[in-house]
């Protein structure tokens, strides 16, 4: 394919303003109705009693680090494919596409095994209650065992992403939420003759709506053309890919693997306060996907406008993407902090808490996204130029230097409402820290690649 008839060249030449907003919206749109569904699958399983929401809850680190993989292969692949379509190197930007999805299908070959052989021992850390141990073990095996569908959807979804293609991931995403809302009640508590499956019915209708977007997103490969052919046929493994794919990637995986550490780390002091708290914290991590999500929607789209520009050594267009995207999202994160400040109480009545120690701790988190809208886009444009080390480092201080141990000294110090300002003190000093430090890697790339210019101060 001559790199004239690409349709990701639109990255280098449509309108920055325009082109984002066409690969963001969806992505926003999408990562909105997950934040739906997160909310509505907790409030089915909850009717099933407190022991099944205990077990949900104990199995999700393991279930976010099967995303965590997943997810980390798609974003080192669709950073290495938007850097390469940049540099006009098509045929490099498909073999890499492919070892993607290689990679992709060996670690949900591995999540199969781990899925069998860990569930059950990993849920008995954490309860000695013999019901608390069959259902997170049942649910933590089939939604393990069984996520290859998460696997394959993600990485083709990422690949169409690095194309500028934002639309056919969007549908997929939208396609695999809302068939899991339905299907939910239907198989927990056996709707329209289907048989009651309890607890399993949950991790089946999340099963069954990964297949379904995996399929929707497949075939869309095959019906349409696209920059990039994505199959196994031909494929052409090389270390260099391998490499650079996990180089990005890895880091990924690490800070979604961190985050179940924090938190787990997190429920451990204020266990030592009171258990409302935790329930508290809980509400806190569903509430605030509302805000995050549509942010995270919105650095999918820009990530490939930036690493395509990067690999095109088009500075203007890289900067103005960066700053427009900086501000679209401390919009978002300024209307999150006035809502969370304003009805903490609405919010935390969702899920039927209204309590003094709720109200307290969301108006003092909330505090924390507007630095947190500038980490978030310093960590994409890490991603977009292949520096991933550092916003795995980035995350590591925010999590394992700043947050842990900050909560753990608020709280000896303050008491418990001291903890909540872990999050805002890690956000200020992770952005203080990490800012000069992306400015001057851009700088310095730039520079590498040949542009001897100082970088803009200003969207232009």
């Amino acid at each position: 394919m001559q790199k004239d008839n690409l349709k990701s060249e639109k990255m280098g030449t449509v309108p920055v303003g325009r082109l984002l907003a066409g690969m963001s919206l969806p992505a926003m749109l999408s990562m909105l109705v997950q934040s739906l569904y997160n909310v509505v699958d907790s409030y089915f399983v909850s009717k099933l009693g407190e022991e099944a929401f205990t077990a949900v809850s104990i199995a999700f680190p393991m279930q976010i680090m099967t995303l965590a993989f997943a997810v980390g292969v798609g974003i080192g692949t669709n950073s290495l494919i938007a850097r390469k379509l940049g540099e006009g190197k098509v045929d490099e930007a498909t073999v890499t596409a492919r070892t993607g999805l290689f990679l992709a299908i060996l670690n949900a070959a591995a999540f199969v095994i781990i899925g069998l052989v860990a569930s059950g021992p990993f849920i008995s850390l954490f309860s000695d209650n013999p019901r608390v141990i069959s259902m997170g073990t049942t649910y933590l095996t089939i939604v393990t065992a069984a996520s290859a569908g998460m696997f394959i959807e993600i990485i083709h979804s990422k690949t169409l992403q690095a194309t500028g293609n934002m639309l056919i991931p969007m549908i997929s995403q939208l396609i695999g939420a809302i068939t899991n809302i339905i299907l939910n009640p239907i198989l927990i508590f056996g709707l329209f003759g289907f048989p009651e499956l309890g607890i399993a019915g949950s991790a089946v209708a999340t099963v069954i709506g990964q297949l379904t977007a995996m399929t929707y997103v497949m075939t869309m490969f095959r019906l349409k053309s696209h920059d990039i052919h994505l199959t196994l046929k031909g494929l052409k493994l090389k270390k260099e890919n391998v490499v650079n794919i996990y180089k990005v990637g890895a880091p990924s995986i690490v800070m979604n693997a961190i985050g179940s550490v924090t938190t787990t780390g997190l429920n451990a002091i204020l266990m030592s306060f009171s258990e409302t708290a935790i329930a508290v914290l809980g509400i806190y991590f569903k509430l605030q996907s509302f805000v995050f999500m549509p942010v995270f929607g919105l650095t999918q789209g820009a990530m490939p406008i930036m690493a395509y520009n990067f690999g095109a050594n088009k500075k203007k267009r890289f900067y103005k993407t960066f700053y427009l995207s900086l501000t679209v999202t401390i919009i978002i994160m300024s209307l999150g902090l006035l809502m969370f400040q304003l009805i903490p109480g609405q919010l935390l009545s969702i899920f039927g808490q209204r309590s003094d120690i709720g109200i307290y701790a969301l108006k003092t988190i909330s505090l924390c996204f507007l630095p947190a809208a500038f980490g978030i886009i310093i960590t994409t444009m890490f991603q977009a130029v292949g520096h991933g080390m550092k916003s795995l480092v980035m995350s590591l201080l925010r999590q394992l230097v700043f947050i842990l141990p900050g909560a753990f000294l608020f709280g000896k110090i303050f008491g418990l409402n001291g903890v909540w300002y872990c999050y805002p003190f890690a956000e200020l000093f992770c952005v203080l820290i990490f800012t000069p430090i992306g400015f001057k890697v851009i700088r310095e790339e730039f520079i590498r690649k040949g542009s001897f210019e100082e970088p803009l101060l200003k969207a232009g």
